[in-house]
């Protein structure tokens, strides 16, 4: 990605963000990513965390219709995944994606289990949430043109602890500077 569509998509989060009332805290933790499959209006997204310590951590997201949070599971990591503003599909699998694979999960949507297929989505509106277990498959994008996404989970662990379906995914992107960073970055540290 070029350094410039970051920095303008951390303008464009920002001002969703107070468009809607999310403050940030001070010197927040920013990550944007095409995924490392260089388009990012295709596979992206941008975060923010707020909260990290070794037993939890809470981010906030950003993401425009098209954006796509790619298949992935996490091994240890269970996560609530929560529409903040806007609309969210969160597709889902019981085990690694693959045609034919249409097994049965059960999964909590606003707190209440139930029984999907592989490959089902899951609508979430404003304030819905999914609670995503470990090993559990899923990819989610906006419904809307803009989307707040909230995340609440156990530890995080982006380097060691995201598996993604396409093994061409790298979970952060080469930056191609052309212009001075207006933040730091997770992956620039």
């Amino acid at each position: 990605m070029k350094r410039s569509e970051i920095n303008q998509l951390i303008l464009d989060a920002s001002a969703f963000f107070g468009l809607h009332a999310w403050h940030l805290p001070p010197s927040p933790r920013w990550d944007v990513t095409d995924f490392g499959l260089g388009n990012w209006r295709r596979w992206g997204l941008v975060l923010v965390n707020l909260a990290e310590q070794p037993e939890y951590c809470e981010k906030l997201m950003y993401a425009r219709k098209g954006m796509v949070t790619p298949a992935h599971c996490h091994g240890k990591k269970k996560e609530d995944i929560i529409c903040r503003t806007g609309g969210l599909r969160v597709t889902i699998w019981a085990s690694k994606p693959e045609i034919g694979n249409h097994e049965a999960v059960n999964v909590q949507v606003n707190g209440e289990s139930k029984l999907f297929l592989s490959w089902d989505s899951v609508m979430l509106g404003p304030g819905e949430r999914i609670t995503l277990d470990p090993g559990l498959w899923h990819e989610f994008e906006p419904t809307t043109e803009e989307c707040i996404i909230g995340e609440v989970s156990t530890a995080n662990d982006d380097l060691h602890d995201n598996f993604f379906a396409n093994p061409k995914i790298g979970r952060f992107s080469e930056v191609r500077e052309d212009e001075e960073p207006i933040v730091q970055l997770v992956s620039d540290q």
